[in-house]
């Protein structure tokens, strides 16, 4: 069995996932403020934004002085523009109004086995933690969805003001716990951001896998490192 004595949480599509595809949430906001826009344009144009303001303003542009309400501001005003609508006095309203319905448990559900998994964790008397590139939301969300209460605490990106695959959030961790990255593990879906990343600090790590990607060569991801399931982490923790 792993000697673990730190579990670390990876979020987004790992204990979490958005309950409906982006353009849904923002064309049911958008009704309520009388603006009518197709769900599946707004998918499509907040893709376009989201890849664009990540490229110019990395992490939320803290660097450039932006808070992370108004990166994502800006991200929704640009969504909504890309889908031809461009009045800045519905933008304002439309893009507060999603900004705090993304902390809403209506938004967001918790993954099969989460639950389950996390609370066999704590009967191992393993602690946990969770690191995160999300902006400051992320505390609430976690404690809307009943699952704040398993982590000592929450590491975001913007909070640090590093984001995965950034060594220094994973140090930043490890120093809090005063465990020894051996000691530790990650858990996560993205294989550079939460695998590899984690494991480049020597820490151990599992990788979340889709079941078209789990035989994926190119991952270079042990079985014994895969999880099909958040269910398997257990058998494989006690396997290690």
């Amino acid at each position: 069995m792993l000697r673990l004595r730190l579990l670390t949480w990876d979020v987004k599509d790992t204990l979490l996932r958005l309950r409906h595809p982006v353009g849904e949430d923002y064309s049911a906001v958008a009704r309520v403020h009388g603006v009518q826009v197709q769900p599946e344009a707004l998918s499509k144009s907040f893709h376009q934004a989201y890849k664009a303001q990540s490229k110019h303003f990395p992490n939320y542009g803290l660097s450039k002085g932006l808070s992370s309400k108004q990166w994502w501001a800006d991200v929704v005003k640009q969504t909504f523009r890309l889908a031809g609508v461009d009045e800045d006095r519905l933008l304002t309203p439309i893009a507060e109004s999603l900004y705090q319905e993304f902390c809403s448990a209506r938004t967001w559900e918790v993954l099969p086995g989460a639950r389950e998994t996390l609370g066999q964790c704590h009967q191992l008397g393993i602690r946990m933690a969770v690191i995160s590139n999300f902006d400051t939301r992320l505390e609430k969300i976690l404690s809307h969805c009943n699952l704040r209460h398993h982590f000592e605490f929450v590491l975001t990106s913007e909070e640090t003001g590093f984001a995965k695959p950034d060594q220094r959030i994973f140090q930043k961790a490890l120093r809090m716990s005063g465990v020894a990255p051996q000691q530790a593990a990650h858990v996560g879906d993205n294989y550079v951001k939460d695998y590899r990343a984690a494991r480049d600090v020597g820490m151990h790590s599992f990788l979340l896998t889709k079941a078209e990607h789990a035989n994926d060569g190119e991952l270079e991801v042990p079985k014994e490192h895969t999880l099909p399931s958040l269910a398997h982490l257990l058998s494989l923790i006690k396997k290690g």
